[in-house]
């Protein structure tokens, strides 16, 4: 622990302990508590550190005027301490442990009422239990029953936290064995792997452990078994659906054979309550259905009855002419008249139908195709056509019709079995279905968002073309042109995210089905076009994404620029500079890279220009000179991976260059649309190397002409940081490749020394100033003309052309440059966040004491209080 917060802390727990009334933050206990969590997690003893701990605990803990959220915070901290078994044996042999984790000690207090009281009590507890010791504690104190009753409490926070630290006991107490099943979150099994090793390798007495687990075991068994059944009041109630909660809980974390023993302990209660039809009761039973689904003895029941109401709405026969099911159909079809239980178990059942298609055949009580038409019949039911689900229940259709909830949980399960046994035969009906949906006109945004969605999804997966009429591909056709003109800007833009990624799929030959249907239409393009002029920003830059994969394949072939192609340049560069909203400009950008990622790709380094890669070329200037004076920080980012694109080409093969500012490798762009098979970039042998290196000269000059140096050179002093660390970072990367000798290497060819007369422009405004400052480059002669020059110079004017209007630009040489601008101390403070100043434990400390100060000081004017560093 740093010494100057070890000299701190005393005089910090002395205003924490005297705060009885209130605190100057109420967030600075939180932050604390994570402190002392890091240093405890880094292998410190926090009492042997911080002695002054022990006596803030008892100063508090004795002090009826303590205020609740500092005694949350010291059962807590208790807790904490407790957690190593040192500092745990110190707190037990001081009777601090027994005293703070006394309800009746709360209770004579008058203080447990308060759920922050209850909250600390559990949270502090449960840290405790991280070794044998505390989990002996636990046990010989008898604290599981006061635990089990919080599981009902009347805070819902307590009545959770009560849950969680049951469950985490009852890990605490399953064998290692089985830990590690199928099923479980890696992290999470990690936890509980730690958790009961830590009773199996430091076993104090094994015989007095296993005689506590199982006592843990029988106790919340036996609650469980005692609390569920057929409640008979309110209250019964209320006790019931949070025990159903917590035995939900407990069987999705516990593996066998403690999860199998909890099962035979409540299946009896279960059917009773199932019998029962409690309405109140069937999310939560449900809910434990699904947590025992992994158990594959009771996965057939648990399929039948989550389909159940997917079976009664949509007339689909779903259960086969098994009548197991039967005996429920009766309660849920009355439960299901209900619209509001109606909708819950409905949503229920489609969020889990796509992973029942998938299961096991043997598991599932009808064909996976079965349940593909089960979602179909009940998305005609919600848009109001019920004749072709005769068999379902109508009293039952009034409740979904319309309903937008359910579309939509309907459409996500639609995309979700796309790729399940058997749907492919389904094909024509699903997308007869999106197309109706895209075309009523009750349908809202979201809905239709989703229908896209899963148009795509099908798309994607189907194989045979040969259903695909002309009146299908007539209708899609239509109905595309009829949302891209929707009054609603949501829906045009999730009709542009459509026909992106559609193109998309057509470029990679992802899907016969989407060039079937729309690879003949004349329409994509004009549509896309016309969208880059509309009035709301995001649809402007959906569009722009999607002419990015929707166009691009063809321009990546070389032929000569149509006028459709240099008219779509145009305009993305006039958005560049002239749009008001930052969403579009950094679309504009990200196209224009991964136009550059693709044609790169795609063209072999020996290949000849093409008048495409022209175009390219000649926009990349413009893009990068009006990139880098944008006022938004992640169009300038965007122009400098551009930049860093071009890097990457230029030096190719080089052997000094190291591709890639960062650390990290670069990811596929998310408008780049790659083919399955690209061309090969080239490894360049010595001789090559030699050739490269020779040419440096001209690699730089064209770099410089470019704008790429001008546009480093920007980004380095913006005062956006992430702006200037890329610049920074890509600065240094071309200084080592192209100044070796600034590096110390004595192997300096005559060729590459000739590289320190190539120099770039720096104009007289602009960025210019301060990288002229930092060189030392400008004399005081012409500081007052550079003045007059930029006040007579507008803000339009630091555009390319009021640069180029600028006369006499002094020339600098790059080698210089990179070798006088600091870089590497530079990107040292610019790596840096802004926590090691402001978020430090040292700084929250003087905080706390600086603001105790000014609270308790009379002298005060209202609004000098101090506020505490926030996380």
């Amino acid at each position: 622990m740093d010494r100057e917060c070890v000299s701190l802390l005393p005089r910090v727990c002395e205003v924490l302990a005297a705060s009885g009334s209130s605190l100057p933050d109420d967030t600075i206990l939180e932050k604390l508590l994570d402190w002392f969590t890091a240093l405890t997690e880094a292998g410190e003893s926090l009492l042997e550190a911080c002695p002054c701990l022990l006596e803030f605990i008892s100063a508090v803990i004795h002090d009826t005027a303590s205020a609740p959220g500092v005694l949350s915070f010291t059962l807590r901290l208790i807790g904490l301490l407790a957690a190593a078994e040192d500092d745990f044996r110190v707190l037990k042999e001081s009777l601090v442990l027994d005293l703070v984790f006394s309800c009746q000690h709360w209770q004579e207090l008058g203080l447990w009422g308060d759920p922050c009281i209850r909250i600390g009590w559990i949270q502090g507890l449960r840290t405790t239990l991280q070794h044998p010791k505390g989990l002996s504690f636990f046990i010989q104190a008898d604290f599981i029953e006061p635990l089990l009753q919080l599981q009902t409490d009347t805070s819902l926070f307590v009545a959770s936290a009560a849950n969680q630290m049951l469950t985490h006991v009852l890990l605490f107490c399953q064998p290692v064995s089985s830990i590690g099943c199928n099923g479980t979150d890696k992290k999470e099994d990690e936890q509980n792997t730690s958790v009961s090793k830590a009773v199996v390798e430091n076993p104090a007495d094994p015989m007095e452990i296993n005689q506590d687990c199982t006592a843990v075991v029988v106790a919340i068994s036996e609650y469980l078994k005692r609390a569920l059944g057929v409640p008979k009041g309110s209250t019964q109630l209320h006790q019931c659906q949070q025990t159903l909660r917590l035995l939900a809980l407990l069987l999705g974390q516990t593996k066998p054979p403690l999860r199998d023993k909890l099962l035979q302990t409540v299946t009896a209660s279960l059917e009773e309550m199932v019998a029962a039809d409690c309405s109140e009761l069937t999310l939560p039973l449900m809910d434990v259905i699904l947590a025992a689904c992994s158990d594959r003895v009771h996965t057939a029941q648990s399929v039948r009855l989550l389909l159940l109401p997917l079976d009664i709405i949509s007339g689909q026969n779903l259960l086969g002419t098994n009548t197991a099911g039967d005996m429920h159909r009766f309660a849920m079809t009355e439960q299901l008249k209900s619209k509001t239980s109606c909708i819950s178990m409905i949503s229920v059942c489609l969020t889990n139908t796509p992973q029942i298609a998938h299961m096991d055949p043997d598991c599932l009580p009808c064909a996976p195709d079965l349940i593909v038409s089960g979602i179909l019949s009940l998305l005609r039911i919600c848009s109001g056509d019920s004749s072709s689900s005769s068999a379902g229940c109508s009293e039952v259709f009034r409740n979904v019709i319309g309903s937008g909830k359910v579309q939509k949980c309907a459409l996500e399960a639609l995309t979700a079995v796309s790729n399940s046994p058997g749907a492919n035969g389904k094909l024509t009906d699903v997308l007869t279905l999106l197309i109706q949906y895209l075309d009523n006109p009750d349908s809202d945004p979201t809905v239709l968002h989703k229908s896209y969605q899963a148009l795509v999804k099908w798309m994607s997966v189907c194989t045979d073309i040969s259903f695909i009429t002309d009146q299908l591909r007539h209708d899609l056709v239509q109905v595309v042109k009829k949302r891209a003109c929707d009054m609603r800007w949501e829906v045009r833009d999730s009709t542009m995210e459509f026909l992106g990624h559609l193109g998309a799929m057509r470029v990679c030959q992802a899907s016969a089905a989407s060039e079937a249907l729309l690879g003949g239409c004349c329409c994509t393009t004009p549509l896309l076009r016309e969208a880059l002029q509309d009035p709301e920003s995001y649809v402007r830059a959906s569009a722009i994404k999607a002419l990015a994969q929707t166009v691009m394949h063809s321009w990546q072939e070389g032929a000569a620029p149509t006028q459709e192609k240099t008219e779509i340049v145009t305009r993305l560069l006039e958005i560049l500079s002239q749009d008001t909203e930052g969403f579009a400009r950094r679309a504009v950008v990200q196209f224009f890279i991964a136009w550059f990622s693709s044609h790169t790709s795609h063209t072999p380094p020996s290949s000849p220009a093409s008048p495409s890669c022209s175009l390219l070329m000649q926009s990349v200037r413009s893009v990068l000179s009006r990139g880098c004076a944008d006022l938004d920080w992640e169009v300038k980012v965007h122009t400098l991976e551009l930049a860093e694109l071009l890097l990457d080409k230029a030096f190719l093969g080089h052997r000094s260059y190291t591709k890639g500012s960062d650390a990290c490798p670069a990811q596929p762009h998310a408008y780049a649309v790659m083919p399955d098979r690209a061309y090969t970039l080239h490894t360049h042998g010595d001789t090559h190397a030699q050739d490269v290196e020779s040419d440096l000269v001209e690699v730089l000059k064209n770099l410089v002409e470019q704008g790429v140096i001008s546009a480093l050179l920007s980004g380095l002093v913006d005062c956006d940081r992430p702006v200037a660390l890329k610049a920074c970072r890509l600065l240094i990367t071309l200084r080592v490749t192209v100044c070796p000798a600034l590096q110390g290497d004595p192997d300096v060819s005559a060729a590459t020394a000739t590289v320190a007369r190539v120099s770039c422009e720096l104009p007289r405004a602009g960025w210019a100033q301060e990288i002229r400052k930092i060189l030392g480059v400008r004399s005081e002669a012409n500081a007052e003309r550079d003045l007059n020059v930029l006040n007579a110079t507008s803000f339009e004017d630091h555009s390319e052309e009021g640069a180029n209007a600028v006369s006499h630009c002094e020339r600098v040489s790059v080698c210089e440059a990179l070798g006088s601008l600091g870089l590497d101390e530079r990107l040292e403070i610019l790596s840096r966040s802004s926590d090691h100043v402001h978020n430090s434990p040292l700084s929250l400390l003087q905080d706390i004491l600086t603001a105790s100060t000014s609270h308790t000081d009379s002298n005060t004017q209202p609004g000098q209080e101090v506020i505490v560093d926030c996380y």
